[in-house]
């Protein structure tokens, strides 16, 4: 396996990169909007609102959480999703903040 050098980046950087990278695929884009339009944690509901497997939407919930974007709490048997909120606002304001740092230059 090849050396991704992320450690040669800032932390600020490397935080920034990785919830870009959890906002760059439309299924996950969808769960967000979804998890933000219910406002409750939501347990299999959302296999049911996305034209994709139980697996792939895990996998979609793997890379939400690990971004820091939303919260899994087992319930039963299932595992029960909403927004991080402290998640949610860093990551607002870490692309608020870089998309109003870059200047136009041509």
């Amino acid at each position: 396996m090849g050396l991704t050098k992320t450690d040669q980046f800032s932390t600020k950087q490397n935080r920034l990169a990785a919830v870009a990278k959890a906002l760059g695929h439309p299924a996950r884009v969808a769960i967000l909007e979804y998890l933000a339009k219910t406002n409750a944690c939501v347990c299999g509901d959302i296999v049911d609102v996305l034209p994709l497997s139980q697996a792939t939407v895990s996998q979609h919930l793997r890379a939400l959480k690990n971004a820091g974007l939303i919260n899994g709490e087992i319930e039963g048997t299932s595992v029960c999703y909403c927004i991080d909120e402290k998640g949610w606002t860093e990551a607002r304001e870490m692309m608020s903040g870089f998309l109003t740092t870059i200047q136009k230059c041509c």
